[in-house]
């Protein structure tokens, strides 16, 4: 039997673990990176945004939105709730400020004639123009609410929806997540999304445009791609896909990007759990996809779209084979 290992009396970690060694290789591969990157000249600060400060952005954001379910357990309705909103919300986009402008300075690197000022002044504009949207985004996600409270029998309250629901979690995120995007700034967006897909396994591009009074019931598994354009009081369950078929690729054999490929998904549409459809292809109003359908192709407004039925047969002598 082996004897048990056991740490020399004058053996500090960093002797132990050759910290030294790790440390410099590490720098070694850090340094080879930016250089194949051509970000050898960094200013030294952080080059991209946070994403545990556009975490606890969000967490903000949502209680401002949300202040009586999402806010702190000691808030009263009042003025001490507008209190709240407003230094919560001051708080978030001060910091939201912070991201934007990273986000913006990564994005202006190989561009000279882009300076500090001009960043400043279009940094502050989006989050101004984010703001001000926040009124309108509570209105839909009361919507969105609405329609979860509706469209489950489970649900004993409004209240419920929003403090339990994952699929609501998803859609907060991604309301606040496609602003961010339709303002220009793509990769806070897209880490708004992820830390809802890590938290939900609800996978909502922040690309994705969304109507109102949305639904996503149970939510696990969901995807929904970049350019998908989904209509008014649409429900989804869980395991559905909105992908793309194929990928286009330009004349250097790379991927074109946001050309339109995920489907279009048009008002009062149902799609149960496990469906795939894939493609730039139309699902018309009021249509009804069943279980695990597999869709490559655009289907007229009213259609109910189901497996094909599996039969057991018995077939003597070759049946004819």
């Amino acid at each position: 039997m082996n004897a048990p290992l056991r740490r020399p009396p004058d053996a500090s970690p960093s002797v132990l673990w050759k910290l030294d060694e790790i440390v410099r290789d590490l720098r070694l591969a850090r340094e080879q990176w930016r250089v194949a990157q051509q970000r050898t000249l960094e200013s030294g600060g952080r080059e991209f945004p946070s994403r545990e400060a556009l975490r606890e952005i969000v967490d903000r954001l949502c209680g401002a939105l949300f202040p009586m379910r999402l806010g702190p357990p000691d808030l009263q309705q009042g003025p001490s709730e507008d209190f709240y909103v407003g230094h919560t919300l001051d708080i978030a986009l001060r910091s939201l400020l912070d991201q934007v402008r990273l986000e913006l300075t990564h994005a202006s690197r190989h561009d000279p004639l882009t300076g500090p000022a001009s960043i400043e002044n279009d940094a502050v504009a989006i989050v101004r123009q984010f703001a001000a949207a926040l009124p309108g985004i509570r209105v839909v996600l009361d919507s969105d609410v609405e329609a979860a409270y509706r469209g489950d029998p489970a649900a004993r309250s409004v209240d419920e929806i929003v403090l339990c629901y994952p699929g609501t979690l998803a859609i907060i995120h991604h309301r606040l997540a496609h602003r961010l995007y339709r303002l220009g700034v793509p990769l806070l967006a897209r880490i708004v999304s992820e830390l809802a897909h890590s938290a939900t396994g609800i996978d909502i591009h922040p690309g994705a445009r969304i109507g109102k009074s949305f639904f996503i019931d149970h939510g696990t598994g969901v995807v929904i791609g970049e350019t998908a354009v989904i209509g008014e009081r649409v429900r989804l369950y869980q395991a559905v896909t909105l992908g793309a078929k194929r990928f286009n690729v330009d004349a250097d054999g790379s991927l074109e990007k946001g050309a339109p490929r995920h489907p279009i998904v048009e008002d009062d549409v149902v799609i149960y759990a496990g469906a795939t459809i894939l493609g730039r292809v139309t699902i018309g109003r009021g249509s009804s996809i069943g279980g695990n359908v597999w869709l490559t192709h655009s289907i007229p407004p009213g259609s109910f779209l189901t497996q094909a039925i599996s039969t057991n047969e018995v077939l003597e002598g070759g049946g004819g084979i």
